[in-house]
């Protein structure tokens, strides 16, 4: 075989060639893979995604006939106990107590437009409370428990220190404002949920996973 000598140009123009090339190539290959991955997302999920929607009908026609099954003792329970209506959540737990299933609901906290009432009550009867270093710390921790979430709304929970505040103080107009900002809370039931665990052979409770994120 003959060889062919190269100027120093010829020699520049080939390997500029060969880098073209193979970037060309390149390109082309990931062309394909980019091709091949599209079509295996696209069979994996046409393939799945109706499996997915039967996992989640049928989750959700075993949850609605899991809380028919009970309603019966849950209405037992109460009347059994004088438990209140408003409680959020009941624990039912086997006879030899090794296996139990909450059923509850969870609530955001909500209120009617009377709590602006109320809130405007008790800001104004505090004014006047504000006259030395331990009063204006006090004034300041009323205020604190009437700031609203990111949603406008008041904690629950800060209502019921509130509450707790304003019986110590035993001022009239700051319990008739936290009185009407209790008769304005109507929680909002955001959804239902059922919780189930065994105890193993140490006697710690172990939670069973009811949805997709929590199994392994």
């Amino acid at each position: 075989m003959k060889n062919i000598e190269l100027n120093e140009q010829e020699y520049e123009e080939f390997l500029r060639y060969k880098r073209e090339k193979q970037e060309l190539e390149k390109k082309q290959r990931q062309e394909e893979e980019k091709k091949i991955y599209r079509n295996i997302v696209d069979e994996t999920v046409e393939k799945f995604f109706p499996v997915l929607q039967n996992i989640s009908k049928n989750m959700a026609e075993e949850k609605k006939k899991i809380i028919k099954e009970f309603e019966s003792a849950i209405e037992l329970k109460k009347k059994i106990f004088e438990i209140e209506s408003t409680q959020q959540s009941h624990t039912f737990t086997n006879s030899d107590g090794t296996k139990r299933i909450t059923i509850g609901v969870y609530q955001t906290d909500a209120y009617r437009d009377t709590v602006n009432e109320g809130i405007e009550m008790v800001r104004n009867s505090i004014i006047n409370l504000a006259k030395d270093k331990e009063s204006k710390l006090l004034v300041e921790a009323i205020l604190k428990l009437l700031s609203k979430d990111t949603k406008g709304n008041l904690k629950a929970s800060r209502v019921l220190q509130l509450y707790n505040l304003a019986q110590k103080i035993g001022n009239k107009e700051l319990m008739e404002g936290v009185r009407i900002i209790q008769e304005s809370y109507q929680p909002i039931t955001t959804k239902t949920y059922i919780r189930a665990e065994y105890k193993d052979t140490d006697g710690k409770w172990n939670n069973i996973p009811l949805g997709m994120t929590e199994a392994d």
